[in-house]
C-alpha cells in the first residue's frame, strides 16, 4: 500500500497541494486593482430589479461589483429588455454575468430530473443545444453584455476556441457556476486550463479546502457566504475576514431563500414576482453593507474593491 506522504508529493510535482491547507496561510494574489475582495448578488432578473438593487447601493454607499442576472434564462427577456439591463449596468459600473437560456433543463430529455440522472450533472445535450447556448451569447453580446454564466466544461472550452476563432469576442468573461459540481483544487485547475475567467467551488468547503484551492490557480474563487436553503442553507458573514485573507481574490456571493433555480420555492423562475425579487435585492445590499463591516472590524487590512473596477465585463453599450 502507498503511503500517503508519496502521494502527498506526487499531487504536488503537478501543481496540486498535497492536502488541505490547514495552516491557512495568506494568499499572496489580489485583484488587478490590489483588492482582496469584491461583492456579487445573484438574481438580478430583470430591469425593475437591477432598478432598485442600484438605488439601495448608492444609498448605503456600498460597492456591488457583480450580478449573477436572467438565471431564468435570458432567452425570457425581450431585446428592448437587455439593452435597458445593459445600459443601467454601464451607467452605474456593474459587471454584469447573464445566464443564458437553452440549457439541460429545457430539453424534452428527462433523465436530468430523475434521482440518479440528476447525478450526471447540468450537460448539454448534443450538438443542437451547443448551437442554441452560443446563438444565445452572441444576441446578448451584440446587445452589450460580456460576461455570462458556464455550466458545462464542454461548452467552456467550446466558447474559448470561438475566441481565438474570433467568433467570440476576446473581453468576454465566462463564469463557471456551483451546478458545475467543482470543489478541489483539480478541478479548478482544470476550469482555469479551459478558459474560466472565475471559478465558484461548492458552497460548504472548509476554509482549508478553499485554501488549497487557491494556492493551485490564479482566477478569482466565487464564494458563498450565504445560501439558500436548497443547499444547506448557511451563513458565514463571520468567516468573511478569514476567507478574504486565505482565498484572495474572491468575490462574496449573497444568495439566500428556499431555492434558487429548481425545486419547490425556487426564486430565479420566470413566474416570480419581479417585486418580491427587487425586494431581496435591496436586501442582499444591506447583507452586502454587512459583511463588509464585518471583515473591517476583524482585518481593517483587507481590502475590498471600489465600484467600476477597470477590469470588470461591464456592459459596453453601443448606440
Amino acid at each position: 500500500m502507498r503511503d500517503l506522504h508519496d502521494v502527498r508529493a506526487m499531487l504536488e510535482k503537478v501543481g496540486i497541494p498535497g492536502q488541505d491547507a490547514y495552516d491557512l496561510p495568506d494568499s499572496q494574489k489580489r485583484f488587478p486593482d490590489g483588492a482582496h475582495y469584491r461583492m456579487e448578488i445573484s438574481g438580478v432578473e430583470r430591469p425593475q430589479v437591477l432598478e432598485e438593487l442600484i438605488d439601495e447601493m448608492e444609498k448605503r454607499d456600498i460597492p456591488i461589483h457583480r450580478l449573477i442576472s436572467t438565471v431564468m434564462g435570458s432567452t425570457l427577456l425581450d431585446d428592448a429588455e437587455l439593452k435597458d439591463f445593459a445600459q443601467m449596468a454601464a451607467d452605474a459600473d456593474l459587471e454584469v454575468i447573464i445566464t443564458p437560456g437553452p440549457r439541460s433543463g429545457w430539453d424534452i430529455g428527462r433523465q436530468l430530473v430523475t434521482p440518479e440522472g440528476g447525478l450526471s450533472g447540468l450537460r448539454y445535450r448534443g450538438s443542437d443545444q451547443l448551437t442554441y447556448v452560443i446563438a444565445e451569447y452572441l444576441r446578448c453580446i451584440d446587445l452589450g453584455f460580456r460576461g455570462f454564466l458556464c455550466i458545462d466544461e464542454g461548452l467552456l472550452w467550446l466558447v474559448n476556441e470561438l475566441k481565438k476563432t474570433g467568433d467570440i469576442p476576446e473581453d468576454v468573461v465566462f463564469k463557471v457556476s456551483i451546478f458545475a459540481g467543482h470543489a478541489s483544487a483539480a478541478g479548478g485547475r482544470v476550469l482555469e486550463t479551459l478558459g474560466a475567467s472565475t471559478f465558484n467551488p461548492l458552497g460548504d468547503l472548509t476554509l482549508p479546502s478553499l485554501a488549497s484551492i487557491r494556492q493551485a490557480i490564479d482566477i478569482p474563487l466565487d464564494l458563498h457566504i450565504m445560501l439558500s436553503d436548497s443547499f444547506g442553507g448557511f451563513n458565514r458573514f463571520y468567516e468573511g475576514a478569514e476567507m478574504a485573507r486565505v482565498c484572495a481574490p474572491c468575490y462574496f456571493k449573497i444568495e439566500p431563500g428556499p431555492a434558487l433555480a429548481a425545486g419547490p420555492g425556487a426564486w430565479y423562475k420566470p413566474w416570480t414576482s419581479p417585486d418580491m425579487l427587487a425586494w431581496q435585492a435591496r436586501e442582499k445590499v444591506k447583507y452586502a453593507q454587512i459583511i463588509h463591516e464585518l471583515i473591517q472590524a476583524t482585518n481593517p487590512e483587507l481590502k475590498l474593491s471600489a465600484i467600476g473596477a477597470p477590469d470588470l465585463a461591464i456592459p459596453s453599450v453601443r448606440s
